[in-house]
């Protein structure tokens, strides 16, 4: 008889692999025509900050073999986008969005799968008729920086479930599980109806949780909606809506919050979960 998988199931190298594969089908790698110039500029002063590491700190050939060793497993676990969503993404998007006047935003992680279904205001993510977690309202209004409403803009959603598994990288998950595009109205408000995430602890048992070992880090991320907000003309923001009192917003494995990400949901009146109004403002799109 053969056993059906469920999300618990979930194991690193195969997610691992899944987020590899998706970054290649992405059209990102198609950006990797950077001048020799920068190259070489990038390249020399990031090697030149492993060398000063290795002579103040004296690493020995037994490091310097765990290194190598470690690095290979994270390519055999395909964890790559893990590491550098995890430990570096946070700073490229720091410089990357610095000059916005709008909302920030923060990282995109390594889970976001795009084209997901479309759905009028107001909607309700895909999810399943048991879907654990606390009903939650999400709700507001798309607007450029002048206030002007964006009708028709694209909020694009999707996040954890109530045990931190993603659908599309678990097993046993619906392929659209939470992840939907909500698309504004004409005065650019939306309103979608989903369940509040958990926290939740990346992979342990692949390459990035040796290193979580290793170190004596936590792997834990605090809870947390993902977003990609849209409209013609207009910057897309990335962004991720973390919850008030999650323990874990001081010390994000991702280091990825920002104290205006915080959401304060409140007791929706008919006491059938919460509810929270959240507004994007959006750059113009660069000349």
């Amino acid at each position: 008889m053969t056993t059906q998988l469920t999300e618990f199931d979930a194991k690193a190298a195969e997610s691992g692999n899944a987020a590899t594969e998706r970054f290649r089908e992405s059209g990102k790698t198609a950006a990797l025509a950077v001048p020799q110039e920068r190259v070489s500029l990038l390249a020399n002063e990031v090697l030149g900050a492993v060398y000063e590491t290795i002579r103040k700190h004296k690493v020995t050939y037994d490091e310097f073999n765990a290194l190598k060793s470690w690095l290979i497993s994270v390519g055999e676990d395909g964890e790559w986008p893990l590491f550098l969503d995890v430990w570096v993404e946070h700073v490229v998007e720091e410089v990357s969005t610095e000059d916005r006047e709008g909302n920030k935003g923060t990282i995109e992680g390594p889970y976001y799968i795009p084209d997901s279904p479309q759905l009028e205001t107001p909607a309700t993510l895909p999810m399943r008729e048991d879907e654990g977690g606390t009903p939650l309202l999400f709700q507001g209004q798309v607007r450029a920086v002048d206030g002007t409403p964006l009708s028709g803009a694209h909020v694009e959603i999707w996040h954890a479930d109530d045990n931190g598994f993603y659908s599309q990288f678990a097993p046993g998950l619906p392929e659209w599980n939470l992840r939907g595009t909500v698309v504004a109205d004409a005065g650019g408000n939306f309103a979608l109806s989903t369940v509040q995430p958990a926290p939740y602890q990346i992979p342990t048992d692949g390459a990035c949780g040796k290193l979580i070992a290793a170190a004596g880090w936590h792997a834990w991320r605090p809870a947390h909606l993902h977003l990609k907000v849209s409209a013609p003309g207009h910057q897309l923001l990335t962004a991720q809506l973390y919850f008030d009192g999650d323990q874990h917003l001081s010390d994000d494995i991702a280091s990825a919050v920002k104290p205006e990400l915080v959401l304060n949901p409140a007791k929706r009146p008919d006491g059938v979960g919460n509810e929270v109004t959240y507004d994007f403002v959006l750059d113009a799109a660069r000349a």
